[in-house]
């Protein structure tokens, strides 16, 4: 399956599935979670990856919910979140000597 189909199947997944569960109108960077989901599948477990999404989605939206009336919106709560992941994977393949270790994460994710 070419990536623009794969692509086109979570977009429409995630928009059936954020209207199931009432927040249709989340904004999420889907890219960065695939990069993140990869990563840690990479570096860690190939378990890693939905566990891993999950408690990021969790605490950004704990650190949005922090600061509902402040500066801290949901896109920069997930990418702080996801930041912090990102390094602990980086920290994990450099202390196993990882071929990876030394590549961060996408632009901006930390």
């Amino acid at each position: 399956m070419a990536v623009n189909d794969e692509m086109q199947i979570l977009g429409e997944w995630y928009e059936q599935l954020a209207r199931a569960l009432e927040i249709p109108d989340l904004d999420v960077d889907q890219e960065l979670l695939l990069d993140l989901a990869r990563k840690s599948a990479d570096h860690v477990i190939h378990a890693a990856a939905p566990v891993t999404a999950f408690l990021v989605g969790y605490a950004a939206g704990q650190g949005a919910g922090k600061n509902n009336a402040g500066s801290v919106g949901g896109s920069e709560a997930t990418a702080r979140a996801a930041g912090i992941a990102f390094r602990l994977c980086e920290d994990r393949a450099g202390s196993r000597g990882g071929k990876d270790a030394g590549r961060g994460g996408p632009a901006g994710a930390g």
